[in-house]
């Protein structure tokens, strides 16, 4: 259960912050860091290890409520190290259920920086899942906005806000969406829609062949979607 938060956020994330700089590892920096391409700098902390000593931490010191919350994540982002973005997205994922409505701009911020698929898609499947299908009346502005974006981490989350959703997604508008995408060149994208009616085929297979049927889709997509239920 952790014990009960002391209120002040600054402090928190200060303290998580040295906690995490003090495992430091400069040997395996260098290959995680390459396996993202060099986009962002590491510690060089294993996800195993940094889970546990975040985990170590929460229960030490609780785990931030409401804007507390948000204000930590928001510290932890603005450092340039991957392992930070990692444990803020953690931290949100616990109180996913408390998201609020308010915090759209915050889940916009995750993922339109330090964008690479290793952070948006918690923020897209996880947080922004859990936010619109508690705050269903938010879903037709959002989807709408981030499917039109420039940005393609956006329009991304757009497709992939839905993967849990089960019998709950909203089916029409998860092929909508994916219409005016279904041509896009980006390998991240043709992915995402792949994975998206991949996931929906569980619920529905039908609905997701005769979709994949009629939609101009591109071959990468078409084989993700169709891959456990066939043609």
């Amino acid at each position: 259960m952790g014990v009960r938060w002391a209120g002040d956020a600054a402090a928190y994330a200060d303290g998580l912050e040295r906690l995490l700089r003090g495992h430091a590892d400069a040997a395996k920096a260098v290959p995680m860091a390459a396996y993202m391409r060099d986009r962002f700098p590491f510690l060089g902390i294993r996800n195993p290890a940094r889970t546990a000593l975040a985990k170590a931490y929460a229960k030490e010191h609780g785990v931030p409520p409401g804007e507390a919350l948000e204000a930590v994540a928001r510290r932890l982002w603005a450092l340039p190290e991957r392992e930070f973005h990692y444990a803020a997205l953690e931290l949100l994922t616990k109180r996913k259920k408390k998201m609020r409505p308010e915090q759209t701009g915050l889940l916009e911020q995750l993922i339109t920086t330090h964008s690479w698929w290793d952070t948006v898609d918690r923020p897209a499947s996880h947080l922004a899942g859990a936010l619109f299908d508690k705050h269903p009346e938010l879903v037709p502005a959002f989807a709408e906005k981030w499917i039109a974006s420039d940005d393609l981490w956006l329009r991304r989350s757009a497709i992939l806000f839905q993967l849990g959703y089960k019998a709950g997604t909203y089916a029409e508008l998860l092929f909508a969406l994916i219409r005016p995408t279904a041509g896009e060149s980006d390998f991240f994208m043709r992915k995402a829609i792949g994975w998206a009616l991949r996931e929906y085929a569980k619920t529905n297979p039908e609905a997701v062949r005769a979709f994949v049927r009629r939609a101009e889709l591109s071959p990468l997509s078409a084989r993700e979607a169709l891959r456990h239920i066939g043609e």
